[in-house]
């Protein structure tokens, strides 16, 4: 009999001890339910606050353009004016000419046009059809001195000719684009 009591108090000792392990368990299991539910509401803290920054700044990108937008347009209004521009013209008579004497009306001026007028500047250096010129005969030469085998002379001759003439037309027709020679 002795042997039962001590097995059963032993049984419902284990079974206490049992269920206080569970119970601890539950508890540990809801704590860790709770620290999840609190880090995911963290996360959608940090989600809506990054949306919210992204709508202000779109807001503050809307406003931006249409500033500039405003702006281009005060802009292009302010061009679109027509604007006043005075020339003046500066003329250089030759005073000896027109000294009182009536003895000698010649009356010219001494600059008539026939000099360099102030307002023109010329361009300095090559222009392109030099130097289309000048690469097309060199590079006509070699190829033409590469070409004729029997008489290499006579080819860089021909040769620098031909690329010299196609340098020329290729050169001048740039000029005509850039402004530097008048198009026909």
């Amino acid at each position: 009999m002795r042997k039962i009591v001590l097995a059963g108090i032993l049984s419902v000792f284990l079974m206490t001890a049992c269920k206080k392990d569970d119970s601890v368990a539950e508890k540990s299991l809801e704590a860790q339910k709770l620290e999840f539910q609190a880090r995911q509401l963290e996360i959608e803290k940090q989600k809506l606050a990054i949306e919210k920054e992204k709508m202000v700044y779109e807001a503050q990108k809307k406003a931006d353009s249409i500033s500039e937008t405003k702006k281009a347009r005060a802009a292009a209004e302010n061009n679109s004016r027509p604007q006043v521009i005075r020339e003046t013209r500066t003329v250089y008579r030759d005073r000896n000419s027109n000294s009182g004497s009536s003895g000698s009306s010649n009356g010219s001026y001494a600059n008539n046009g026939s000099g360099t007028s102030q307002g023109t500047t010329q361009k300095k250096g090559w222009s392109k059809a030099a130097k289309g010129t000048v690469i097309g005969t060199v590079g006509g030469a070699a190829a033409g001195a590469l070409i004729a085998k029997k008489n290499r002379g006579l080819g860089a001759v021909i040769g620098g000719v031909v690329g010299g003439a196609t340098g020329y037309t290729i050169g001048r027709s740039q000029d005509r684009k850039d402004g530097r020679v008048q198009p026909r």
